[in-house]
């Protein structure tokens, strides 16, 4: 018998007194010991299935229809909390794709950890602290004082993904469900938690429940695939089976799904539309009583570079390297040192007053759309601030004309702007972003991790609309990601940062296919050892 059996699972959300069906006759099973990786995009169904399993859902706004689903042979289906008290934790446990949001912030790494320890398996303090160690050494952390006093803002983000898995680990479970354990770190740290997870693995026998739209991914970890769209699956297969021999046009949809292309052809001589000198971005570190300056956080350290008409600089880097100050530096939003000339004009010194009517032609576009678009205002509102900001108020039909037509370059019907951003998806969210800056008509946009919160078909769709749009309005690019494989099919040109210095640059062919620095070589065979399983 598998240790989880699900079998014909149903999920309705309650909505405005309305039964919506949000997962249809969903049957799959885990044995111990395996991995099985449940695929599909944003909205398919695969995290409210997950959580179903821990019947963590908003009851009763969630019911289950119809299925079961059966943990060791028990139906967890409607049973009732002091029982699930006793699967929650020691028989599984989960891993959460962001965990900034899923750790406390006013507590500290060694009280959260301690917590599990106290509540399931009832330990005294002193032992408690002692696990607590053992568990962070197990995962990779130095259990020092200082790591344990420290707070979850005070983590890198593959250091906050670790604790997330030794407090999923404290109790050992017979099943660690990881949802998106990945998605949000970089890809040398994405594949030091996957080799961390198989490596657990291992040495607990647990099973695990994979749930992830990144297919390299999964062809790394999981032994058996269940692909899900709309609520459905559409297709389970051993992992290798399913990607040798997809039988579901959505399975082969997800296969292809990936940026791909070259950047368009650039003349090498186009005009420089913004560059920096020796660019420095230092932040002071204060102590004591009288918060004197002892020294310095050197975010961007002595960067120089040009970005022409119509070309793309790709930035790289991991976390904390200083690729987004670098972009914010450039645009003038951050107080640096050197020389940032824009057209052809130093605007390092100027004020407000010269700056004002530049910043319609400097434009950014953020990672996390729905955290960058106002929830109280409409998209057409969202997308008209620029205009009335750098344009004046003019005639009101006249606006919503442009913006209707904005929305439909980028791909978004032009009705939609009176529909607020909680309506669309990410990736219709990202092209409002997009929408937002292009209708300034302006000449430079950094884009800051603008595809890393969304789904490879949606990705590869973003990509495609970028370069369409740098084609027809010669657009100058910087494009910062962590994402390889997206930063190949877009820049010309390539800058490797590491600890605010560049450490490489060149043009992207060499920096992709003839790296020279040992760092570089690192970041490539991270982000390609996975991409080279998805072909």
């Amino acid at each position: 018998m598998a240790y989880v059996e699900v079998e014909n699972l149903h999920i309705s959300f309650e909505i405005k007194k309305k039964q919506v069906p949000a997962v249809k006759g969903v049957s799959f099973k885990i044995e111990k010991g395996e991995t099985l990786a449940l695929v599909g995009e944003s909205g398919s169904g695969k995290s409210i299935t997950a959580l179903s399993i821990l019947q963590l859902l908003p009851y009763p706004l969630a019911s289950h229809p119809h299925g079961t689903i059966l943990v060791d042979g028990y139906n967890v289906v409607g049973m009732p909390q002091k029982d699930m008290l006793d699967i929650r934790g020691n028989k599984i446990s989960m891993v959460f794709q962001e965990p900034m949001t899923s750790l406390n912030p006013l507590h500290t790494i060694e009280k959260q950890i301690n917590e599990t320890l106290l509540i399931h398996k009832g330990m005294n303090k002193s032992d408690a602290a002692a696990r607590v160690r053992e568990l962070l050494e197990l995962v990779g952390l130095e259990a020092t004082e200082d790591r344990l006093k420290a707070y979850p803002h005070q983590l890198s983000g593959g250091q906050r993904q670790r604790v997330m898995i030794a407090m999923a680990l404290a109790n050992e479970p017979d099943l660690l469900i990881a949802d998106e354990p990945t998605t949000a770190v970089d890809v040398t740290i994405q594949a030091q938690i996957l080799e961390l997870l198989m490596d657990l693995q291992k040495r607990f026998g647990m099973a695990i429940l994979l749930i992830t739209h990144d297919l390299g991914v999964v062809r790394k970890m999981a032994s058996n695939v269940c692909v899900m769209t709309n609520g459905e699956i559409v297709e389970a297969a051993p992992t290798e089976q399913l990607f040798t021999n997809p039988q579901h046009d959505y399975t082969k949809m997800l296969l292809a799904a990936e940026p791909k292309g070259d950047p368009h052809n650039k003349e090498d001589d186009a005009p420089e539309i913004i560059r920096g000198d020796n660019i420095k971005v230092h932040f002071p570190i204060k102590k004591g009583m009288l918060k004197r300056t002892v020294d310095y956080v050197r975010a961007v350290d002595g960067i120089s570079l040009v970005v022409r008409a119509g070309h793309t600089v790709g930035i790289v880097g991991e976390s904390g390297s200083g690729k987004s100050t670098l972009g914010l530096a450039l645009l003038r939003l951050l107080k640096s040192k050197g020389g940032i000339y824009f057209n052809g004009q130093s605007i390092q010194n100027e004020g407000w007053k010269v700056l004002r009517p530049l910043r319609a032609h400097m434009q950014i576009v953020f990672q996390d759309p729905y955290s960058s678009l106002s929830p109280r205002l409409s998209v057409g509102q969202i997308i008209e601030e620029g205009l009335l900001v750098h344009q004046g108020r003019g005639k009101s039909a006249e606006r919503r004309q442009l913006i209707r037509d904005t929305l439909e370059e980028v791909g978004i019907p032009g009705e939609a702007q009176d529909r607020y951003p909680h309506e669309f998806s990410g990736g219709q969210r990202q092209r409002i972003a997009i929408a937002r800056a292009l209708i300034l008509k302006p000449k430079f946009i950094v884009l800051d991790e603008p595809t890393s919160a969304l789904d490879m078909s949606v990705q590869a769709q973003i990509v495609d609309l970028l370069r369409d749009l740098q084609a027809r309005y010669n657009l100058a690019y910087l494009f910062i990601s962590h994402d390889l494989k997206v930063v190949r099919a877009l820049a010309d040109t390539v800058l490797v940062m590491k600890a605010g210095k560049v450490v490489e640059q060149g043009t992207a062919e060499q920096i992709f296919d003839n790296p020279s620095t040992t760092y570089t070589k690192t970041l490539m065979k991270a982000a390609f050892d996975l991409a080279t399983l998805d072909q």
